[in-house]
């Protein structure tokens, strides 16, 4: 009996092949280590020749990538790009009614922010309907440390992950991308008064991480901009990874002693918006 696996041919366009192995290649199978141009070729039921030409047009695309020492291929880097665009792009849909009201219901501005390399990227924003209100920040990178949202965003990660997270980026400079247009006019500060820091090694960034875990939420006091403190709260997804953080930020003279239940309302709303990601608090069961 042949061991070879075939699977019936619904369609013959090159579109439909080439999905159907990238579909392969996303299978537990070749989770390890890839698989080859013969074993594409078999679970396929496809020719070698035409297999090896689709595989070699994925790679040229950088959809699929080859390994040279054992010439298996595997899901190439552009694929994960792409379907990381696409969940942010859900994320951001997912997340503008709750932005929306949270900043009409805390009348502050709001912010959605996912990690990039060691650092944080604000995704979306709404605005405080105050006329005296900090400013959107979509679009800019800033260092995670820094900010409320970059140590949400670093809460679930594990004591290994983290080292070596802080030797490449907890001295990165605040402001890596574009500088935000403020109509507050708050100063953004290179670096924090020494009253204000939280964060200023790795000790004390594994201390806030746990406070963070235990509270549900993090917070900021003029440690970015003067005159400014800020809540943040993580969002998950239905695995219950952190996939972002929601973030309000406020002029301090307006929040005053509220910070915390400022911060408690961000954890209820960062919640809501991970339920609806299909993430279910088993916690709580």
């Amino acid at each position: 009996m042949s061991s070879e696996v075939t699977v019936p041919r619904r369609n013959t366009s090159g579109l439909t092949r080439d999905i159907e192995i990238l579909e392969i290649l996303g299978s537990p199978e070749a989770a390890p280590s890839g698989l080859g141009v013969v074993r594409v070729a078999q679970l396929t039921g496809r020719d070698k020749a035409v297999v090896s030409r689709s595989l070699a047009t994925l790679a040229e695309a950088g959809l699929v990538e080859r390994d040279e020492s054992t010439l298996a291929y595997r899901l190439g880097s552009r694929l994960y790009a792409m379907a990381g665009l696409t969940l942010e792009s859900r994320l951001v849909w997912k997340s503008r009614p709750i932005l929306r009201r949270t900043a009409q219901q805390a009348r502050e501005t709001t912010h959605l922010c996912v990690l990039r390399g060691g650092n944080v990227l604000t995704i979306a924003s709404e605005l405080s309907p105050h006329e005296f209100r900090t400013t959107g920040w979509e679009g800019v990178t800033t260092a995670a440390w820094r900010t409320p949202s970059g140590r949400a965003l670093l809460s679930d990660w594990d004591e290994v992950a983290l080292e070596r997270w802080y030797e490449e980026h907890g001295q990165d400079q605040v402001i890596v991308g574009p500088l935000p247009s403020h109509s507050a006019g708050f100063a953004v500060l290179q670096a924090p008064p020494a009253d204000k820091v939280i964060v200023s090694d790795l000790p004390s960034l594994r201390s806030e991480l746990e406070r963070i875990r235990e509270t549900g939420y993090a917070l900021l006091d003029e440690e970015l901009e003067l005159g400014v403190v800020g809540a943040s709260a993580p969002v998950r997804d239905y695995n219950g990874r952190i996939i972002a953080a929601l973030n309000v930020s406020a002029p301090k003279m307006r929040i005053g002693d509220r910070l915390e239940s400022l911060a408690r309302y961000v954890s209820s709303a960062a919640a809501e918006l991970s339920r609806q990601l299909g993430y279910a608090d088993r916690s709580d069961a």
